[in-house]
């Protein structure tokens, strides 16, 4: 596909081809010997220092034989000075008359040596004695510009170009930097935090042939060598189970999933999960680890365990509270729904007006109400506890009602964020409540489960008394970077395929007669397409083109009017 170049993608591209006749190439495949950073260069300044950096340059003030810029690397930036005649101490002034007053633009890399010095107004600077081209950048970034008022103008803000675009947001809006940051953070805690108490980091399928461990809809794909059909993981729940089965006391997996469900500002279709399982352990004790682990991630994270999520304070100090489902229901409605059958369910959802349709059994009219009506009111980390078994197929019975489940779902600022078990580790029990799940299969809900009929044999060999947590690190992330939006931390979040709208070629003019030697003058003579060329009149076309050839002084046949009008037949 052909590309029509902006006025400044031109000029860079013609800076690119000086460089080249000058004998600089502009992508070099060399290794440069950076040896220092721009962030702790400045902060650990030393004065008359010898320095090799690298990055773009962000900000050239040229000032007749010196001129000042801005290198900006992964760090952060530091100020650069360039002296024309200590760049070039001989005769030949090119590097800097030409090279960098005239072919270097924003946003190029380049490489620079130099000794460290402080400006008159205190600045640390870096004077450059030897400057080399390491990657020239043909399309512009945006300019971000900063009043003395500190107003910012023209700032790369539109979320559609941000999130495409990933690559210009990280290097024109530095904060966005830092939420990555962050996440990484977070994971490395979360991550030494639980290696710290035993538990062993595994990986287990992203494809599989039945989709579990979750109540969602799933990706679908095709396996050609084996010719069967194979699923995206919803969760990694069942093979991590697996695991405990075959001996391991505690397994956890940053994992992958995939549901093939709606989008919105805190879904994505690919998200990242935690998942640990911990044999002989119940729901209180992951409720004890989880709040603990929370507490330890954000104090190391942020250094206290208070964060703002947009407008509250949340402090993830433990202990949380701990609030069960049917209490909840109870406390935000005024309705005790215990004992209550499919039928009377329906009645409350009518007098609550929570939506909900035939497909709906128990768990998710249970799951409906509490959603619309509890949920948001859950602004401190709150465990909500005893879920009905209706809507936990993978949850072991409550131990003291067998109406419910020993089940928690960690709430902070009214979202779900972790969700964990005492696991079900009865076969038989595990069996009817996947036939259950079929059940609801065949009325129509695509988020029930599929019969796992080879975890089920797992079962049957023996599995100890584990509990199960899965905690969701894109929400997590969300909540300690203070950001609404799940988009902003996903490097690359889920989009709409780009509209790419097809650039005329020249070729495309050669194909209805236009010779090969004026088809590219034809457009720079303003015809930018096949069908502009033929709204035009053959004499208007004819009369344009040939004064488009004389003004620029075109080594080319002139036009005939019956050349012109062919085009047009």
């Amino acid at each position: 596909m052909s590309q029509r170049l902006s006025e400044q993608e031109i000029q860079r591209r013609e800076s690119l081809k000086a460089l080249r006749e000058l004998g600089i190439e502009p992508f070099p495949a060399a290794q440069y010997p950076v040896d220092t950073l721009a962030h702790p260069l400045k902060s650990q300044f030393e004065e008359g220092k010898d320095v090799c950096l690298a990055g773009r340059l962000m900000i050239k003030r040229v000032q007749g034989k010196a001129s000042f810029g801005v290198l900006k690397d992964s760090s952060g930036t530091i100020q650069i000075y360039v002296n024309r005649d200590v760049l070039c101490p001989d005769e030949d002034k090119t590097q800097y008359n030409t090279v960098f007053k005239k072919l270097l633009d924003f946003g190029d890399f380049i490489g620079v040596k130099g000794k460290t010095f402080r400006t008159q107004v205190g600045e640390p600077s870096v004077e450059v004695h030897e400057l080399t081209v390491l990657g020239k950048s043909v399309k512009p970034l945006p300019v971000v510009k900063q009043d003395e008022d500190g107003k910012v103008h023209d700032a790369f803000t539109d979320p559609e170009l941000r999130y495409r675009m990933r690559y210009v947001d990280l290097v024109v809006n530095d904060h966005v930097k830092e939420t990555f940051i962050k996440r990484s953070q977070i994971i490395r805690a979360m991550r030494r935090y639980l290696e710290d108490h035993g538990y062993l980091e595994v990986e287990t399928p992203i494809l599989q042939a039945i989709p579990g461990g979750a109540a969602a809809r799933p990706f679908m794909t095709h396996h050609n060598a084996l010719d069967i059909p194979l699923y995206l993981r919803i969760a990694n729940e069942l093979y991590l189970k697996r695991l405990i089965v075959g001996g391991f006391d505690g397994v956890f997996e940053f994992a992958k999933d995939f549901r093939n469900e709606g989008m919105d500002r805190t879904h994505n279709p690919e998200f990242t999960q935690m998942e640990m399982y911990v044999a002989y352990k119940d729901y209180h004790w992951m409720m004890d680890f989880t709040e603990s682990m929370l507490e330890h991630v954000c104090t190391e994270v942020h250094g206290k365990t208070q964060v703002q999520i947009g407008g509250n304070t949340v402090d993830f100090k433990a202990p949380f509270p701990r609030v069960s489902m049917t209490q909840a229901i109870l406390d935000h409605t005024g309705i005790d729904i215990s004992g209550m059958d499919e039928t009377q369910l329906r009645a409350v959802c009518d007098q609550l007006n929570v939506e909900h349709d035939e497909s709906m059994g128990k768990g998710k009219l249970i799951d409906e109400i509490f959603g619309e009506k509890c949920e948001h009111n859950y602004i401190q980390p709150t465990f909500i506890t005893d879920y009905p078994v209706e809507m936990s197929p993978l949850c072991k019975k409550h131990r003291d009602n067998p109406e419910l489940t020993e089940r928690f779902e960690l709430m902070v600022n009214g979202k779900e964020l972790a969700n964990a078990y005492s696991e079900l580790n009865d076969p038989i029990d595990q069996r009817e409540r996947f036939e259950e799940q079929a059940s609801l299969l065949e009325r129509g809900d695509d988020e029930a489960m599929f019969i796992d009929q080879d975890f089920l044999r797992s079962l049957e060999y023996g599995m100890p008394p584990t509990s199960g947590m899965g905690i969701g690190i894109d929400r997590l992330t969300m909540f300690l970077t203070n950001n609404d939006s799940i988009q902003e931390v996903l490097f690359f979040p889920q989009m709409r395929p780009e509209k790419v709208v097809e650039v005329p070629k020249p070729s495309d003019f050669v194909k209805i007669g236009v010779p090969e030697a004026w088809a590219s003058y034809v457009m720079e003579a303003g015809f930018e397409s096949v069908e502009a060329l033929r709204g035009a009149k053959p004499t208007a076309v004819h009369q344009k083109l040939n004064g488009f050839r004389k003004k620029n002084k075109l080594d080319i046949p002139a036009l005939q009017l019956e050349d012109v009008e062919s085009w047009m037949a």
